[in-house]
């Protein structure tokens, strides 16, 4: 018998990756607890984490440099860092050109390396590399904050001010305090301000608050004292280096085979989809997932505030996202402009980020009706929620343009388990009106079919004309493909989207590999 979710102990657990952990014992005060160390590398700087139950609410992410003593950080950052600027002659353009980042990095490293050979002839080359580094990344980056960026464990890098700890989100155990305080409010305003010069933009008195991007698409909030009341803020939410696959949500339960299969048979046959759900709940992952499974002789627009989505590289895949206006209130590119410009390009897809506004609502349910299939996302906690934000001030869409969506995804982040999961999958039928299909059970952690396909049937019978019995065998069939795809660990976006383009291509060769249990060979063009 199933336990109550109610009976299950706290846990901690990778709010994706599915894995959890009983809370560690022994939280008490005086004593502490290793949850967990690992090491990883900063731009071959390395990094040494432990992450620490204390006398505390919250676990305690403490890392280190090692290699580095505080007396060679004090050399550094007082007296090298300053020949350094002085060393490498660039012009403005290069430094806030996005394009020419890595060109000004490689001049400064190679810089660094100058000058430390300068001051420190007997240097060993290793040890030189590393303090090359660790000087490159407080000249031109957020100094120890780039070493937070780099780990691959972390959603979230916070400073909510100079006097509290940085804070981060950990994948695995969640909000956690960091051994890293910024030295004052003037250290925070000029990270916040070297971000946004680089992107254009301006952070000051006048305009106290600021939404850019660094280069590497980490996304980048920041707010300005007396805005914040406790002092200047950063907020980093990370680009994802390895984007979320519909295996690896398979792998974590956050969609069942069923589901992810029924998804994929949509995909397939070109039916609209939003994928809806709270903030933090995976909705862009859970669209990035969706777009490895579309065919690859079909040409994508993607239309986003930031770039997050990450598609197979062999695509036909155009990438697109808004600017903000300057100083002066010019140059803006709204996503309604890219929406608008993008059904000049022919698209057979398009992905949007995220819908807000009546205007971007409309242009979308219009590219539906005039043939387009379009994947988007949308704040709403469950299906219904769905069709009454649509269909409500501000987004305010008449009930009878639903009937172009196909199906609804509902994405759900549960706080107290730390685990993601897709909610429901409904249908929408020709009265705008939603059918469950499948939803997850809270309390035996399931996902179970609640109704059956009425409106999507008759859709897919229409468009494929495919029986009732042949949609079922298809998605059964395509169960067998996603299992296989777990079980062969197939989680990387180029592997699972040459293993669904190997299907569309030839689905008796992709079903005898998955028969036999057997590995394909994939393309490294």
């Amino acid at each position: 018998m199933a336990k109550d979710i109610k009976d299950v102990k706290p846990r901690i657990a990778d709010p994706e990756a599915g894995g959890a952990e009983e809370a560690a014992p022994g939280a008490q005060k005086g004593k502490v607890v290793l949850l967990s160390s690992y090491n990883f590398s900063s731009e071959g700087l390395p990094v040494e984490v432990k992450i620490l139950r204390k006398a505390d609410f919250v676990p305690r992410y403490e890392f280190t440099i090692p290699g580095i003593a505080e007396g060679t950080k004090l050399i550094l950052d007082t007296k090298l860092k300053g020949e350094l600027v002085s060393e490498v002659k660039l012009d403005i353009s290069e430094m806030l050109d996005p394009k020419k980042f890595d060109d000004v990095k490689a001049k400064f490293l190679e810089a660094a390396k100058k000058i430390l050979t300068r001051n420190f002839p007997s240097l060993p080359e290793d040890k030189k590399g590393i303090l090359a580094v660790y000087l490159l990344q407080k000249t031109l980056g957020l100094g120890e904050m780039e070493a937070l960026l780099s780990d691959e464990q972390l959603e979230e890098v916070v400073v909510n001010n100079a006097r509290d700890p940085v804070w981060v989100y950990h994948k695995k155990y969640g909000w956690c305090k960091t051994n890293l305080k910024l030295k004052s409010e003037e250290t925070v305003y000029d990270y916040a301000s070297m971000i946004a010069r680089k992107v254009g933009r301006q952070i000051n008195v006048l305009n106290p608050t600021l939404d850019a991007h660094l280069p590497s698409g980490d996304r980048v909030n920041a707010t300005l004292f007396p805005i914040s009341s406790f002092g200047n803020t950063i907020t980093i939410r990370k680009f994802s280096r390895n984007p979320w696959t519909i295996t690896s949500f398979l792998k974590s339960k956050t969609v069942t085979s069923d589901v992810a299969a029924l998804i994929w048979v949509c995909i397939q046959n070109e039916l609209s989809l939003l994928v809806t759900g709270g903030t933090g709940s995976g909705k862009t992952s859970f669209l990035n997932a969706m777009a490895g499974m579309i065919p690859a002789n079909q040409r994508i627009v993607t239309i986003e505030d930031t770039r997050e989505l990450t598609l197979p590289s062999f695509l036909h895949w155009v990438p697109m996202t808004v600017r903000e206006a300057n100083p002066e209130g010019k140059g803006e590119v709204t996503m309604l402009d890219l929406m608008v410009n993008a059904l000049r390009q022919r698209p057979d897809r398009i992905l949007v980020g995220e819908i807000r506004r009546q205007r971007e609502a409309e242009v979308m349910f219009e590219a539906m009706h005039t043939g387009h299939s379009v994947y988007a996302t949308l704040h709403a906690d469950n299906a219904e929620q769905t069709v009454s934000r649509l269909t409500n001030p501000p987004i305010n869409i008449p009930h009878a343009m639903l009937d172009a969506l196909s199906g609804i995804v509902v994405t759900f982040r549960h706080r107290r388990f730390n685990i993601r999961r897709v909610l429901e999958f409904a249908e929408m039928s020709k009265k705008g009106e939603v059918n469950t299909i499948y939803r997850w059970d809270v309390k035996s952690d399931k996902t179970k079919g609640v109704n059956r396909m009425t409106t999507l049937a008759d859709t897919l019978s229409l468009y494929s004309g495919m029986s009732e019995k042949e949609i079922d065998d298809d998605i059964a069939e395509k169960m067998e493909v996603l299992d296989w795809m777990v079980k062969k660990g197939y989680e990387d976006v180029d592997q699972v989207g040459q293993v669904v383009a190997h299907y569309y291509a030839s689905a008796e060769e992709v079903m005898d590999a998955v028969r036999k249990g057997r590995a394909l060979e994939f393309s490294k063009e």
